[in-house]
């Protein structure tokens, strides 16, 4: 694989460069240039900036209003935007469920979701673990029930991250308990705002952020012409979207900002005269990470290169979730180290007690310790992985 850039994506990226560095607001970029954690509303400010660019669905086919740039385009667009430290925009309506609506939704479907999605209008969330079917996601007992021209859900989903500001929420319900659990399961989007019945209910993570939310329904209906596919097919459409969350969930670009940060905190660490990037252990470990790094990039331009020619994320993207989120607490977990008695800090943590850029990264610490749990535990990919691509006997 060609990793040099030619003449026309070096333009390119100069012109993402200058774009980002122009477009953001000037409250965004202090956050930005400090690594701070950025709110709903700042999110979507962003999303909005993008969108009126026309760069909010870099991976969308153009006919449904993506930009239609090719995989080292969208590469770089990725790693301009994470080394500009710029809002990372809410992936459940343009990386999860836009995505799938265009694979496997009606004309109606497309016509009436995708603009929204698109302009940021309408939020989404994810609504698939329950209390008692996480990485067992096949036993999910959220029931879907028949009525006239409606399905009736009854149950509850959890770990809904940040529902409390969704206007949407796509579900896997349970419409049959005939044959394997698998065959029973249909895709549903519901409106999260609007539909008697729905309730949301957040919690705070260990890292301290709203990030989850219970979500109830008690005989909320949801119209079948909201089913995404075939009914009982569910699972298929859910296997093609948790190809596309785990790729991103493996954060190639988060960990090299990661990592660029850590270099920044052992540059202004100093002990008797000397910075951590003078200690050779420090340097080794940082070494081996950034190396790992760039290694887990390599394997994500091949997900996006088989994307590009049409391919939905297959095991492979299994792969990637496994490596990138073990790599994420790595480089964490270095972090940490790094910062000395600043670890024990947190966001609300006065500016004058430790340096700015600092402060959210405990929590973020704290937040990635589930990055192997949610999306599928890596236990369970590392299953399909033994299983789809090494051919292992289960």
């Amino acid at each position: 694989m060609d990793m040099s850039y030619t003449p026309d994506q070096i333009a390119f990226r100069d012109e993402v460069r200058r774009f980002i560095a122009e477009a953001m607001p000037a409250d965004l970029k202090h956050k930005a240039e400090n690594g701070g954690h950025y709110e709903h509303a700042e999110t979507m400010r962003w999303h909005r900036i993008l969108h009126e660019k026309g760069w909010s669905a870099p991976h969308w086919p153009k006919e449904v209003g993506g930009t239609g740039w090719d995989t080292a385009q969208r590469h770089i667009f990725s790693e301009e935007m994470t080394r500009a430290n710029a809002p990372s925009l809410s992936p459940f309506g343009l990386t999860m469920v836009g995505p799938l609506i265009i694979q496997f939704g009606t004309d109606e479907q497309k016509k009436r979701f995708l603009p929204r999605i698109l302009s940021g209008d309408e939020v989404w969330c994810q609504g698939y673990s329950e209390p008692n079917s996480g990485s067992d996601l096949a036993s999910l007992q959220l029931r879907a029930e028949k009525d006239g021209d409606d399905y009736v859900l009854n149950g509850q989903k959890t770990w809904t991250t940040y529902a409390q500001h969704a206007d949407w929420i796509f579900v896997l319900a349970r419409t049959s308990s005939d044959g394997k659990q698998q065959e029973g399961i249909s895709f549903l989007l519901a409106d999260i705002r609007n539909t008697p019945g729905i309730e949301v209910k957040p919690f705070l993570t260990i890292g301290g952020t709203p990030a989850f939310s219970e979500t109830w329904f008690d005989n909320a209906r949801v119209p079948q012409a909201n089913r995404v596919g075939p009914e009982n097919k569910g699972w298929t459409m859910a296997k093609a979207l948790l190809g596309h969350e785990r790729t991103s969930i493996g954060g190639v670009a988060e960990s090299g900002r990661l990592l660029r940060m850590i270099r920044r905190i052992a540059r202004d660490t100093r002990v008797a005269g000397k910075t951590l990037m003078d200690d050779t252990t420090f340097r080794r470990r940082l070494a081996r990470l950034e190396i790992r790094q760039r290694t887990v990039g390599m394997a994500n331009l091949r997900t996006l290169a088989a994307a590009q020619l049409g391919h939905a994320p297959g095991p492979e993207s299994s792969i990637l979730k496994t490596v990138g989120t073990e790599l994420q607490q790595e480089i964490t977990e270095l972090a940490m180290d790094a910062m000395g008695h600043n670890a024990l800090g947190w966001f609300d943590s006065p500016t004058e007690a430790m340096p700015e850029y600092q402060l959210w990264m405990a929590s973020n610490f704290n937040y990635l310790r589930a990055a192997t749990i949610y999306g599928g535990s890596n236990e369970i990919q590392k299953n399909i992985v033994s299983k789809l691509i090494l051919g292992l006997p289960q």
